[in-house]
């Protein structure tokens, strides 16, 4: 089990049915522990979840989580908060959805365990004084980080799409760990024999990568036509990489 603070968006909207606890601190479960729970494959109940997203019309990569397994190897995992959760329960046996249910409310009552309730006046202060040191350094980390937000908003709404080393320009990012994020991630991947980055289609689909394609000269044995194809980051891209934090999670 995981949390994360803040209450959880779905779509555009809020999710509902958040109670005092949940608005300070966010629990959140993996697709590796519902698949413990409900003794489905982790593979499937991640196709489960992207799926669902899918039908929500929310990006995977909101939920996205990479872990180490027990060989050391990175792999992915989704944690999804209560209401995604049941949502994803749905389509599972009353028996399943019973298991996990009550993980949850076991869950629900540790954290409310956890929430510290002053006893006394001093103690309230002290709360309250921790609470405004706390938002001190929120407001530090927004200030910092205003610029890059607005510069990426701008380039957000302005259409048009640039390459990954200038992509990684604007994340303030070396060129080398946003290429190997994007291919951790299956955004771009090597192509056979050429070697050449390649944008993987469900990125171009989605309208986050484009091609560019350049000719180049005619095969000088067959006479065949050729062309390269560079993997260019769209602005939509780029404001969905600035809201991945990669350079924190490197």
């Amino acid at each position: 089990m995981h949390t994360t603070p803040g209450p959880c968006k779905t779509g555009h909207d809020a999710a509902p049915g958040y109670g005092e606890h949940q608005a300070l601190t966010r629990q959140l479960m993996s697709s590796r522990e519902i698949a413990e729970l409900t003794g489905k494959q982790h593979k499937n109940v991640k196709r489960d979840v992207v799926a669902m997203l899918a039908e929500l019309k929310i990006g995977a990569l909101n939920f996205e989580h990479t872990y180490l397994d027990g060989q050391n190897r990175k792999q992915t995992e989704y944690l999804l908060d209560r209401e995604h959760t049941d949502c994803l329960l749905t389509g599972y046996s009353a028996q399943l959805r019973m298991k996990v249910i009550l993980r949850w409310r076991e869950l629900e009552g540790q954290l409310i365990g956890r929430l510290r309730i002053p006893t006394s006046f001093a103690e309230a202060l002290r709360l309250a004084a921790d609470q405004v040191e706390q938002n001190r350094k929120l407001q530090f980390v927004i200030d910092k980080q205003a610029p890059k937000v607005a510069a990426i908003n701008r380039l957000a709404s302005a259409g048009g799409a640039i390459c990954i080393t200038d992509a990684a320009k604007q994340l303030q990012l070396a060129p080398s760990a946003l290429f190997a994020w994007l291919h951790q991630h299956r955004w771009i991947f090597r192509r056979g024999g050429s070697g050449r980055w390649t944008a993987y289609q469900p990125r171009i689909t989605t309208g986050l990568m484009v091609h560019k394609i350049t000719a180049l000269k005619p095969d000088p044995e067959t006479g065949a036509d050729r062309a390269a194809f560079d993997p260019l980051i769209t602005t939509k891209g780029l404001a969905l990489l600035a809201e991945q934090n990669i350079g924190a999670s490197s």
